[in-house]
């Protein structure tokens, strides 16, 4: 039993924790542990140390957030912040006091200044103003980063923990959200394409001018870096980060319009009408591209296209949602 790893993942439920459970499954070595949130409230902090405690866990992956699209962030701002710091406070918290060694905490890459210079390194967070439409989410996720560093810094060489972060680009495929009121962009234009073609119609309103650019990683490959940054030697990762800018990009590498990503999920989906792109829709900032050599150097590279990544989703989209 001593050989055997006692991983928790909170948020199993969600995009990237399910991604990770099931590339955590495959090992044999690990014992996977799960709350439904009927069953653990992560705002609650007597419930959040009392499971930690119970459960004797050895890592957490701290994927559980209150996330959402433009228009989600914009119409629930006061949720999104105050729900993604308690969580995070929480589970970091509880984790200290449980003593679990090892937890991999997942930001975002709005955590940026909206005018940071593109590719956008670690270096440039805490640079700039945020983009307004998702200050309070960026808020709380970078809260989530600097909770981990300042635990590190006053508890890493007396207790021995090592809390990680990471931060992913744009992520899609199976797990992910397909709302039409606030999903994000890879799904959102996968159903609004599907449903066009399925109802015959002549056209697919997309939102802003469809000029901003975007890199999107398949959640996969996502699973992959967060497992790869969380069995990564303490030495190795500290030749490439500091203690106060321990945090490490997660992106696919290069980015596309939102025009050319409409134009592909079209053909994939096999629709024949227009696009008309609505500029009186918000576009966002007019690119968000992440600097990831330094996760590129440490040996972890994406491994699935964009095309194959959309495939793999309409597919889940079918088998889920059609």
């Amino acid at each position: 039993m001593s050989n055997m790893n006692r991983i928790y993942i909170a948020g199993h439920k969600g995009m990237v924790g399910s991604a990770v459970q099931r590339l955590l499954s495959s090992d044999t070595k690990n014992t996977i542990i799960t709350a439904a949130h009927n069953d653990l409230d992560l705002t609650n902090q007597r419930q959040v140390n009392e499971f930690i405690g119970d459960q004797n866990v050895d890592q957490v992956y701290l994927a559980a957030a209150k996330v959402g699209g433009i228009l989600a962030n914009n119409n629930f701002p006061a949720e999104f912040i105050y729900n993604n710091l308690m969580i995070e406070a929480n589970v970091i918290h509880a984790s200290f006091l449980n003593k679990v060694k090892k937890l991999l905490f997942l930001g975002s890459s709005c955590i940026y200044p909206k005018f940071a210079n593109q590719p956008i390194t670690e270096m440039a967070l805490l640079s700039g103003y945020l983009e307004p439409t998702n200050e309070p989410y960026a808020i709380a996720k970078i809260a989530g980063i600097k909770l981990c560093e300042s635990y590190n810094r006053q508890y890493g060489k007396k207790y021995g923990i090592d809390f990680r972060s990471i931060m992913p680009t744009n992520l899609y495929g199976p797990g992910d959200n397909y709302s039409l009121d606030n999903s994000h962009v890879v799904p959102a234009l996968i159903r609004r394409f599907h449903e066009a073609k399925k109802n015959n119609s002549s056209e697919v309103i997309v939102w802003g001018s469809g000029k901003p650019k975007r890199e999107f990683l398949y959640v996969d490959d996502m699973a992959r870096a967060c497992v790869f940054v969380n069995n990564l030697k303490k030495r190795k990762l500290d030749l490439l980060t500091s203690e106060m800018c321990s945090h490490l990009n997660a992106g696919f590498g290069s980015e596309i319009s939102i025009s050319n990503l409409s134009e592909i999920i079209k053909n994939i989906i096999g629709f024949d009408g227009k696009i008309i792109f609505d500029k009186s829709k918000p576009d966002g900032p007019s690119r968000k591209f992440l600097d990831s050599k330094l996760l590129n150097d440490l040996g972890w590279m994406p491994q699935i296209s964009l095309e194959e990544g959309i495939k793999k989703s309409y597919a889940y989209f079918l088998e889920n949602y059609a």
